[in-house]
């Protein structure tokens, strides 16, 4: 079997910044097991698998290690496939996913996102300062994620975190946060070695937690948002009711073709 397959830097407006996803069109989808194999031959944090769906597209993501509820970069990746090699000129696309019905629209900088909000709350977890080597202001939980809240972005660049101990967390991640520095209102890491993801260089879905917390401390709805990873990317966020909209761009690194499936050994003549 043959498919497109594309890779994607997400979250950036330069080559080898933000966040690589692949992306592969497919007719139909293979067996998990596949899939799984796939993304861990393609050894990014995401792959995004496509098969369309009337106008639109069905999407599932894997990590190398496991399938995952919503992926932001991914996403945005898919969108960018979508928008400017599968449709060139298509202004939107929506994606159906676990998580729901997932639109992406263009913008003036690239594309933007509509992703459910995931509230959080305060939680006694004296775990996670030891997993990160800081102690933080406060720790909050919600179904998906831990969320550190330290004192200021500096902390955050710095962390040199026990990533055993974070795998060992009854969360599959830890989101890593402060009040922004220079043009940034707010300041993150994301650490998920569970989903074989040590660190993620930028993850849209975190921002589903970071953005209602932020947006109700700092008083706004739209924020600056710098994920500080070795890599780096830039996130324009907006809190829209239960909804977290999420802006970002998009360059093209590879496209080609994938082959998969099942290969027959021939038998050695004698």
């Amino acid at each position: 079997m043959k498919a497109p397959l594309f890779q994607v830097d997400a979250f950036t407006t330069r080559r080898f910044a933000g966040n690589p996803a692949a992306v592969m069109l497919l007719e139909a989808y293979p067996e998990d097991e596949t899939l799984r194999a796939i993304a861990a031959e393609n050894n990014l944090s995401e792959t995004a698998f496509l098969v369309r769906e009337g106008g639109d597209y069905h999407l599932r993501w894997f990590t190398p290690k496991v399938e995952v509820p919503l992926c932001g970069h991914a996403t945005l990746a898919s969108a960018a496939v979508v928008m400017e090699r599968l449709e060139p000129g298509r202004a939107s696309v929506t994606f159906h996913t676990a998580s729901g019905a997932l639109p992406v629209s263009r913008s003036g900088t690239g594309y933007v996102l509509d992703f459910p909000a995931r509230g959080s709350e305060p939680i006694a977890m004296p775990g996670v300062a030891a997993a990160l080597g800081a102690a933080p202001e406060e720790v909050r939980i919600n179904p998906f994620t831990y969320m550190a809240v330290l004192a200021d972005a500096a902390t955050v660049r710095g962390l040199s975190p026990d990533m055993a101990a974070i795998a060992a967390l009854d969360r599959p991640g830890l989101i890593v946060t402060a009040p922004g520095d220079n043009a940034h209102d707010v300041v993150s890491r994301y650490f998920a070695p569970a989903k074989g993801i040590p660190e993620d260089p930028v993850t849209g879905a975190a921002h589903t937690t970071l953005v209602p917390y932020w947006a109700e401390r700092l008083g706004r709805s739209t924020l600056a948002c710098h994920q500080a990873s070795a890599r780096g990317g830039d996130l324009t966020c907006r809190l829209s009711d239960d909804r977290v909209l999420i802006e970002g761009a998009c360059v093209f690194f590879l496209e080609g073709t994938a082959e998969y499936g099942t290969e027959t050994k021939r038998q050695a003549r004698t």
